[in-house]
């Protein structure tokens, strides 16, 4: 992988995010990459990307790499995660490990993990109303108070049954170690090619988590006389109200998001490290 231009990505409300990404601009023009810093505040700045962009540096925690995967989602740009957040379950690389992380790839010892994306559609009377992408997860839920909504669930053309509960997500194998995990979801290898569809708090305790094969479409329809306001919400970044009769379209983006691996530290032992995996009590 030949790096000749970067771009860093920089998220305002993360403290020292500019000084490591000027740190980091300054060690790369040191070596003659060009490299410039476009800083988010809100983490939906429609910045352009060029496409002669070799890497994508994400400094900030896991909703600024989601929100970099939105960006260059269409470009094939690689993603070097630098963790300034709190957990970071897709942030692998510490803020005291950039350079060891950037001195791998331009010595061509990179490995870049090529993970799942979804395309989210909403379809009202026959018409698109609303798409984006998204890396972690679809999620339908009430809007307002905490209600239970009626959504029927169709995988295929197949409807699989009605679903009471708070809500639905749908999501990526690195979207399985957020919200879903959170709603007893289980957590799958992040290069994975499937979907899980986590329902909250159900009603119907039958109503169980399910993973699905990455080519299967899902299809979840809002039922008539619905008792609260209903929300999308795709990687709690994007949002869109619903309206009764919607049906919401999740399947696999053609997209990829490209991103580059610790070299540190693997999946299993960021899964440990993060959860707490020790076997003791306070495990």
């Amino acid at each position: 992988m030949e790096v000749r231009n970067v771009v860093i990505v920089s998220n305002e409300w993360k403290e020292n995010s500019m000084q490591v990404s000027q740190q980091i601009r300054a060690y790369l023009e040191g070596r003659g990459i060009a490299t410039s810093i476009l800083v988010t505040r809100n983490l939906d700045e429609k910045f352009d990307i060029s496409i002669r962009t070799d890497l994508l540096i994400s400094v900030g925690g896991d909703g600024t790499v989601l929100y970099c995967a939105r960006l260059v989602q269409d470009l094939g740009i690689p993603i070097l995660a630098v963790n300034l957040g709190t957990f970071g379950f897709i942030t692998e690389i510490s803020c005291d490990e950039w350079q060891s992380s950037l001195d791998c790839l331009l010595e061509g010892k990179e490995k870049i993990s090529r993970r799942l994306m979804l395309k989210v559609s909403v379809m009202r009377n026959e018409e698109r109303v609303f798409q984006c992408q998204g890396l972690n997860e679809a999620v339908v839920t009430s809007s307002g108070v905490a209600k239970v909504v009626n959504i029927d669930l169709y995988i295929g053309k197949t409807k699989a049954g009605t679903f009471r509960s708070d809500g639905i997500i749908i999501a990526t194998p690195t979207g399985s170690t957020g919200y879903s995990l959170a709603a007893g979801g289980p957590i799958l290898d992040s290069e994975m090619s499937a979907l899980i569809i986590t329902p909250v708090c159900p009603f119907t305790l039958s109503n169980r988590p399910l993973v699905l094969g990455a080519n299967e479409v899902i299809t979840m329809k809002v039922d008539e006389g619905q008792r609260t306001e209903l929300m999308l919400t795709v990687d709690g970044q994007q949002y869109f109200e619903l309206q009764e009769g919607d049906d919401i379209i999740v399947e696999k983006s053609r997209s990829r998001a490209l991103l580059i691996s610790s070299g540190v530290r693997n999946y299993t032992q960021v899964l440990s490290t993060k959860l707490n995996w020790s076997g003791g009590m306070h495990a």
